[in-house]
């Protein structure tokens, strides 16, 4: 992924460096670590690839640069505000943001135009100049309009610019984004795989080549046409060109053996051009389906080749149960003819394959669809997949009817109900913090919450199509110590095993200490940090309330 590194490189330094040398200028690069970013391109994790890019492009940044890295997405699934300002703008920061990067989860929503008004303003853009750069895999998804925040943020600002890198989206995907940055006279920049990126960035950043030397006076021109270069696309054979559908096109040399050489340019949907004499390679693409041959350029002539993709089209619609609405986090992974490895989308899609047996598969939460069907040049297919779970929401409450259960500390676990032989459960979904939602094929289940010392098992029989709340009493209390000085902290049951000993429930150490413990009777331990005798007393803990233990000094 050498060439992403070098045209990620190559956008930061068209943002940050191309302007005027005297103009002050701090820029936030705004990161999508949004779920989709686990999809591929090339059989390779976008999450890797932007890891590994990050990491070797702040290593060349100028060390007067003032960067800082925006991210979304990054800690929680489901929110539109999960946005933070993982690293604010300042010099010497590429290290800071290639290990915040490194550490990242990407599981949420993409919150991108919210995330770009927030970086604006981190960078007080109404007051001076400001850059904000965006790197998206995805689309809007939080009822926000791009195009319109583009528009906001350049009516305010000072000298306010916003970049855009649709990282792996479709043309037709870009469009809905590209606004953004022209909008407040930035670029929009294609990565579509790693060679158009490359091609995108030497027509927008790279530098213009060194004035050519002058040339021997020219030959006779031959009569002049509009394009000489005008191809067309199908579907199929004897179907109709396709026209404003989001195809690609890319234009290589060849190399002496007739293999491809470099790509010269890439373009989309109703392209025309001009092209000098000589043999060309050209392939045309959509979505996922691509065909190619070599085409001659001649002085005077115009060449119109028609490519087939003999491909069809599949929409696919994902959702839990019959009647229910499309899962937008639901993830498709599918095999199309001639592809080495399984590709990955999410939600509703429509994918434009190579004809031929597709196998597909559909998950939503813990439920899985398998399906394997053949698709015809030219043809069309719907498909409503129903993928046949329920929705179990648990949350925990320290008496039933009490307070619920907040902390990000709480664990959720769920099994099969059955056992294995050696008398284990398998494990099939795992949260944390409150209100955890799980979807889950109909069958029979064990769920457990846990919070430090306190843990309540109960049975889940999830029904397709329904939503079902589980509220589990904990039984539990909190004991708190209040003071200073505490080195190690141990609680134990009060009521002695046969050998005379007590079995530990809870530890910790220092001040500050906290912890659940089910109701019922204790013996606290206290050993200090200075040079003071341990404290050691029983202790009640009653369901629903706070009991807090002075440290006297």
């Amino acid at each position: 992924m050498k060439t992403i590194a070098h045209a990620f490189l190559a956008a930061i330094l068209f943002a940050c460096c191309t302007t005027s040398l005297l103009a002050a200028e701090r820029t936030i690069v705004v990161l999508d670590a949004s779920g989709s970013m686990w999809g591929q391109i090339d059989g390779k994790p976008k999450v890797e690839i932007a890891r590994e890019t990050l990491k070797n492009v702040l290593q060349t940044i100028p060390s007067d640069m003032e960067l800082g890295l925006m991210a979304y997405g990054h800690r929680e699934k489901g929110s539109c505000e999960d946005i933070e300002l993982v690293v604010p703008p300042a010099t010497g920061t590429g290290a800071a943001i290639a290990a915040a990067a490194a550490g990242m989860k990407f599981l949420g929503k993409t919150p991108l135009s919210a995330a770009v008004r927030k970086a604006a303003q981190d960078l007080k853009y109404t007051e001076n100049k400001a850059t904000v750069i965006l790197i998206t895999d995805g689309l809007e998804t939080c009822n926000a309009d791009p195009c319109a925040i583009g528009k906001e943020l350049e009516q305010a600002g000072i000298d306010f610019t916003a970049h855009v890198v649709g990282f792996g989206l479709t043309a037709e995907e870009g469009k809905k984004v590209a606004c953004l940055a022209e909008n407040t006279g930035g670029k929009y920049i294609q990565a579509s795989d790693a060679k158009a990126l490359e091609e995108a960035l030497k027509v927008t950043v790279a530098a213009p080549p060194p004035p050519p030397a002058p040339a021997p006076a020219p030959a006779p021109e031959p009569a002049k046409v509009e394009f000489n270069f005008t191809p067309q696309v199908v579907m199929a054979e004897g179907g109709a060109p396709l026209q404003h559908d989001g195809q690609a096109w890319k234009v290589f040399k060849v190399n002496a053996d007739g293999t491809r050489g470099d790509n010269l340019s890439t373009d989309y949907e109703n392209y025309k051009g001009n092209l000098e004499p000589g043999d060309y390679i050209v392939e045309a693409s959509l979505g996922y389906a691509a065909s190619e041959q070599k085409v001659k350029i001649e002085a005077g002539k115009v060449a119109a080749p028609l490519f087939n993709l003999n491909a069809g089209t599949v929409v696919v619609k994902p959702r839990p149960s019959p009647g229910a609405d499309v899962d937008s986090n639901a993830t498709l992974r599918f095999r199309y003819p001639g592809a080495q490895d399984v590709s990955t989308e999410y939600g509703e899609r429509k994918l434009f394959l190579p004809a031929g047996e597709q196998q597909l598969e559909v998950q939503i939460g813990e439920g899985k669809v398998n399906e394997t069907f053949q698709l015809a040049a030219g043809q069309s297919i719907e498909k409503d997949v129903i993928v046949g779970v329920g929705r179990a929401v648990i949350n925990a409450y320290y008496t039933q009817g009490g307070d619920k259960v907040e902390s990000s500390n709480l664990s959720t676990k769920i099994y099969k109900a059955a056992k294995k032989i050696d008398g284990t459960r398998e494990q099939v979904a795992y949260g944390f913090g409150p209100d955890g939602q799980f979807d889950l094929p109909a069958g029979d289940y064990v769920g457990t919450v846990e919070m430090d010392a306190a843990l309540v098992e109960f049975p889940i029989v999830p029904k397709v199509g329904e939503r079902q709340v589980y509220d589990i009493a904990l039984k539990a209390g909190v004991l708190a110590l209040v003071g200073e000085g505490a080195d190690a902290i141990k609680v134990y049951k009060a009521a002695k095993k046969i050998d005379g000993s007590r079995e530990e429930v809870a530890y910790g150490f220092g001040d500050n200490y906290q912890t659940t413990l089910p109701a019922g009777d204790y013996v606290l331990s206290v050993t200090f940090k200075a040079d003071k005798p341990a404290l050691e007393q029983p202790i009640t803990v009653k369901a629903g309330e706070r009991l807090e233990v002075p440290l006297k000094t």
